[in-house]
């Protein structure tokens, strides 16, 4: 595959040959179908990561474009800030989803962005080109992905090696997640089931075979890039003595410590309304 009109032509010649069979399919569920056929989480993931890869104009519509970075001598890029135009980052400032319990800001602050994620500090973020913004801060870059109208409907973050999709949201739905997170929080009780759940993961890892049905698409795509150190890092520690939860955090995530066999191990981790581990946060303790 070489650019964004390789996928979408794969997208028409599946909807085409299904159709031939009597299998009606949308385009954008086609599109979909593509996407986690190569291994990606969803369209949006996808469509950034191919346009990241071209050299397409700065800006095009539909595209979320990610120049190349050039490298200093440590092999580290070197990410160049440009000049944006203030109406192109007027027009990404808003509320994006990621998950069911986060929310990621985005406002404008003079030449840049400020970004902020539910529970976490705020971090700007600075143009490399139309669509495509880094952070100095930390290692992350942003890709914003755009309609014709050139308006965001969706971005993508890149961290960790992981992509992050999380679609436009309107401000009442921006404020219904925030205020079931603050009343989360508030009440500092765990959520039914995530102990439980715990086990069963932290099992899984020990063994090197999780079980990726109990978890979101998103958390069992990390999981699997990840499997080898999580397992390498888990077997290590042995088995599981005590699970004891101390709380939630800012970001409304129950927190427990667990002890094993030859050492100590803190969690967060949150279930979706499928009941599915939607986020699974691993620090070592003594």
């Amino acid at each position: 595959m070489r650019d964004y009109r390789d996928a979408k032509a794969m997208a028409h010649t599946l909807r085409e040959a299904l159709n031939a069979k009597s299998i009606s399919l949308t385009h954008s569920e086609c599109l979909e179908l593509v996407a986690k056929t190569l291994g990606f989480h969803d369209w949006h993931v996808l469509s950034a990561k191919i346009q990241s890869e071209s050299k397409l104009p700065a800006g095009e519509p539909g595209r979320a474009t990610q120049p190349q970075d050039n490298l200093d001598p440590s092999g580290k890029p070197v990410r160049e800030e440009v000049e944006v135009d203030a109406a192109i980052l007027d027009s990404y400032v808003g509320f994006y989803q990621l998950g069911e319990n986060a929310v990621f800001t985005v406002t404008r602050d003079g030449h840049h962005l400020v970004t902020q994620l539910t529970g976490q500090h705020s971090v700007p973020i600075y143009p490399q080109s139309n669509t495509a913004f880094f952070a100095k801060v930390i290692d992350a870059q942003i890709s914003f992905i755009t309609d014709a109208k050139g308006q965001a409907t969706s971005l993508v973050l890149h961290q960790g090696g992981n992509d992050h999709a999380m679609k436009r949201i309107d401000t009442v739905a921006a404020r219904e997640i925030e205020r079931r997170i603050a009343e989360k929080v508030k009440s500092q009780s765990a959520n039914p089931g995530t102990e439980v759940a715990l086990h069963r993961l932290i099992e899984g890892l020990i063994s090197g075979a999780p079980n990726y049905h109990e978890m979101s698409p998103a958390l069992a795509e990390a999981t699997r890039h990840q499997l080898a150190n999580l397992h390498h890092g888990h077997e290590k520690l042995g088995a599981i003595q005590s699970v004891k939860f101390l709380g939630v955090d800012d970001r409304g995530e129950d927190v427990y410590t667990v002890r094993h066999d030859n050492g100590a191990s803190h969690w967060r981790i949150t279930l979706n309304s499928k009941g599915l581990i939607s986020t699974a946060w691993v620090t070592p303790g003594p």
